[in-house]
């Protein structure tokens, strides 16, 4: 099988910022020792002899790790950024200079050049994808309809991806197979509640240099990102507030000692604001309005449509740059409201991403679930897929392992006990 080359070798930043790449990566790789294994055997395996691959990702040290590995299983792969704000240019720079891996992508692209950059991805006519947020699955079924019987599947990482997954398979255009990595256990147990909780409070903190004990914090959607953000803004003496649409979420958040009220109430009430919902304009115009002068507003969904910035801007009379990634919007009733990274991604547009030890689970589970695709190509009915449970147990044995933990086993006893039904009190 001969590969299609894309035509563009990269688009990135500044491939001299190399070096200062590969350090920032040789350094992720210290606490990623599950994806190491993997990439390990992979390199002995080559399950991805003679595929193309396109990974659609925030482009980070972590990513990198995960590009890497897929190489080394064999992969003709291109990696472009799921988000304009998120590339780490150094990062995008190593991987081309000392992997020669395709990378198009750029820290702040602009909208064009970032679906530029997701037509590049598909100008390299991709058997498997990775995407985040699923927007080259979203452009391949809407714009390239006779690349889809290439494709092997698809994987996705994200809640806001997986729901797009979902609507396109409700109106049968999703018509491959599609692993749907965000559930397993060892992803959003740990990546969306500890990487997202940790990662979000580093780039309000990284964009501002505020003290957030005694401050009211307003996070909104109790999912499992949302539960993480919490639990940390709580942990380092904030007030925090919940607000939901879910009953059962709702209550969740008010047996874990949260307040939990209508965003209109909140809105008064609250210094910074988080939003983790994946829905649109959960932050609106009539909020903006109540806040207090100088709130802060972000968000750690994954698309930047939580907060309505279209409706701050016409309440504004002035907007200006107050710091890195800090825009204070200087409203018409004389208040002033301060938005981190563009109302993108706070975590990645102000600071660094999740940390590479919850990330080595979440790359882990990508890695083997493009394997599972291709192990089983063509027995996959089309539609999302659960990752096995072997594969998720695997993935935590791993990480136990690697962190020193030892745990029980079941003794013969128990076994045929919990196998049984005959015995009782």
């Amino acid at each position: 099988m001969v590969a299609a080359p894309v035509k563009q070798k990269y688009d990135i930043k500044d491939i001299g910022l190399a070096p200062l790449g590969r350090q920032r990566i040789d350094w992720a790789g210290r606490e990623m020792p599950v994806l190491k294994q993997i990439r390990d055997r992979f390199a002995q395996e080559k399950p991805f002899a003679g595929l193309r691959l396109v990974a659609c990702c925030h482009v980070t040290t972590e990513t990198a790790h995960l590009a890497i590995a897929l190489k080394a299983g064999g992969a003709d792969a291109v990696l472009i950024a799921s988000n304009p704000l998120s590339t780490q240019d150094d990062v995008a720079a190593c991987l081309v200079a000392d992997y020669d891996i395709p990378v198009f992508a750029i820290k702040g692209e602009d909208n064009d050049t970032y679906h530029r950059h997701v037509q590049t991805a598909l100008d390299h006519k991709p058997q498997i994808i990775i995407d985040d947020g699923s927007d080259v699955v979203a452009t391949l079924i809407q714009e390239r309809q006779h690349q889809v019987p290439d494709i092997i599947g698809t994987t996705e990482e994200t809640t806001t991806g997986i729901v797009r997954l979902q609507a396109m398979f409700k109106e049968g255009v999703l018509t491959f197979p599609a692993m749907n990595v965000n559930d397993a256990d060892t992803k959003h147990f740990f990546d969306n509640r500890y990487g997202t909780g940790q990662s979000t409070l580093d780039g309000i903190v990284r964009a501002t240099n505020i003290l957030l004990a005694g401050k009211t914090i307003v996070v909104a959607g109790y999912g499992w990102c949302g539960k993480g953000v919490a639990m940390r803004a709580k942990g380092l003496g904030a007030n925090v507030i919940v607000t939901e649409i879910n009953p059962v979420p709702a209550i969740e958040a008010a047996m874990d000692g949260f307040r939990v009220m209508p965003m209109s109430e909140a809105a008064q009430e609250g210094d910074i604001f988080i939003t983790v919902t994946g829905n649109k304009h959960v932050i609106r115009g009539e909020h903006f309005a109540a806040m207090k002068d100088g709130a802060i507003v972000c968000n750690s969904g994954h698309f930047d449509i939580e907060i309505d910035l279209k409706a701050l801007r016409e309440q504004a009379s002035e907007v200006k740059v107050v710091r890195n990634f800090t825009e204070q919007y200087s409203l018409k009733n004389g208040k002033s409201v301060i938005v981190i990274g563009e109302g993108r991604l706070v975590n990645l547009a102000a600071a660094e991403g999740h940390p590479s030890a919850v990330m080595d689970m979440s790359f882990a589970n990508q890695a083997l679930a493009c394997e599972y695709l291709v192990k089983n190509k063509g027995r996959l009915e089309p539609g999302l897929h659960s990752i096995p449970a072997e594969v998720d147990q695997e993935i935590a044995r791993l990480k136990l392992q690697a962190m020193g933990i030892v745990i029980d086993s079941l003794t013969a006893e128990q076994i045929q006990y919990i196998n049984s039904w005959t015995s009782g009190t």
